[in-house]
């Protein structure tokens, strides 16, 4: 294993995970856990509190002056992307590492993507299997993508959180991008494996928790047209065009998702989303879910018909 490189500070760690956090309510301490017992790894966490107004802060200055790996940088409401190309900026390691509150870093998951990365260097970046589970505990699926759905960067069966950067690749590529409010993670990708190829560890090492208000539940409308603006400018660069005109595009579209909020409708198809991947294996919670999308959107049709034929 290489060797941590030396830096102003003292010696840096070989792996920095950043994670953004608003608001990180109960499941923060599980999350920061899962990292801090990350075995065979020299690590550091550096977390951007983003405007909390819950006790966020209190939790995180509590762990940080116990655990001297974990580096807090408190901002004021700037949104994730803003976040996590801060995090990156200020992180140490040669490699970085995602997370995102709430969710679970498995035991060894460090471990395994860091040695992909080493036995592999002309990769780029390196996904895991994730177990996609509600709070309840269920499991709605296990995303399992292949490196060749992910090889062209555009399309996103990764799940973010899951992901670690070979830093050099991360800033040859340009880091995240401001302009990208939302689906930050497929647009940095795109660029990523122009430089090198994107690796799948074939493991379930990271598990997310998935609710009805989470960004793809409840801003599916606005991730796709993030989407489209990324194919958009991908094909540009690809073809030797101009981007900036996509991205005066997206930065329009960042300025009208700034402080909006996910409507109840929106709220409702996710909730629908989590009940109908439940419905065969617990029907007794996909009834929870599935109610939820109804009181959400009393007109929500397919709910309905999901919930009429659960036993």
């Amino acid at each position: 294993m290489q060797e941590p490189v030396e830096h102003e500070s003292g010696t840096a760690p070989l792996v920095s995970v950043v994670m953004g956090v608003r608001n990180g309510g109960a499941g923060l301490t599980a999350t920061l856990d899962s990292l801090t017992s990350q075995e065979g790894v020299d690590l550091e966490i550096v977390v951007i509190n983003d405007g909390s107004s819950d006790d966020t802060g209190a939790l995180l200055a509590a762990r940080a002056a116990l655990e001297p790996r974990l580096r807090v940088l408190e901002r004021q409401g700037r949104g994730l992307t803003r976040s996590l190309i801060e995090g990156c900026q200020v992180a140490r390691g040669r490699f970085i590492a995602r997370q995102d509150a709430g969710d679970i870093s498995l035991p060894g998951r460090l471990q395994r993507q860091l040695r992909y990365l080493e036995e592999n260097p002309d990769a780029s970046l390196c996904s895991t299997h994730v177990r996609l589970v509600v709070p309840e505990g269920a499991t709605v699926r296990v995303n399992a993508p292949k490196p060749e759905e992910l090889a062209d960067g555009l399309t996103g069966p990764a799940i973010h959180g899951s992901v670690m950067l070979r830093r050099s690749a991360y800033e040859r590529a340009g880091g995240y991008r401001p302009m990208f409010y939302f689906a930050q993670d497929i647009d940095l990708w795109s660029r990523m494996v122009e430089f090198g190829s994107h690796l799948v560890v074939p493991e379930v090492l990271y598990e997310a928790t998935l609710s009805p208000g989470s960004i793809s539940g409840s801003r599916r409308q606005e991730q796709e047209a993030f989407h489209a603006l990324i194919v958009a400018a991908t094909q540009a660069r690809r073809g030797g065009q101009p981007e900036a005109p996509v991205l005066a595009e997206a930065e329009a579209l960042s300025d009208r998702c700034r402080g909006s909020r996910a409507q109840p409708r929106r709220q409702a198809d996710g909730a629908y989303f989590i009940g109908a991947c439940l419905s065969q294996e617990r029907p007794d919670l996909a009834r929870q879910y599935l109610r939820q999308a109804l009181s959400l959107n009393p007109w929500h049709l397919k709910a309905r018909l999901k919930l009429a034929t659960l036993p």
